[in-house]
């Protein structure tokens, strides 16, 4: 399935969330329901945000994390892979997504480091 298509279906399966929309991240996208980020498309997977309580239904599954390189280190990120059943099920899927949207909604974003002020020369 080409990428635009998967997201495109994503999309289509979520629809009963509200002000549903993606957004282009750092060659993966980013799925919003309004202004929080609750899931990622990446390579014709999608990945929830998880918890310590929501990551044992996914690792029940088999389903792992989402993982990236950075400066030759494997990175993850509190995302797991959805389950293809889940996935296939838009009601299933939909409640998948709430418990996603909640953690979202109650963590705080990561704070970003002031650019470091410029030294006087001496």
């Amino acid at each position: 399935m080409p990428p635009d298509s998967f997201k495109d279906f994503v999309l289509d399966q979520l629809s009963g969330l509200p002000d549903v929309r993606a957004k282009a991240m750092f060659g993966a996208v980013g799925i919003y329901s309004g202004e929080k980020f609750f899931a990622i498309v990446e390579a014709g997977r999608l990945f929830f945000k998880t918890d310590a309580a929501s990551r044992a239904d996914y690792l029940a599954r088999g389903m792992g994390p989402f993982a990236y390189e950075a400066k030759g280190r494997v990175m993850t990120l509190s995302y797991h892979e959805v389950p293809p059943e889940v996935l296939e099920n838009a009601p299933e899927l939909t409640a998948w997504a709430r418990r996603a949207i909640q953690l979202a909604a109650t963590q705080r974003p990561a704070r970003r480091k002031p650019p470091a002020k410029p030294q006087q020369g001496r």
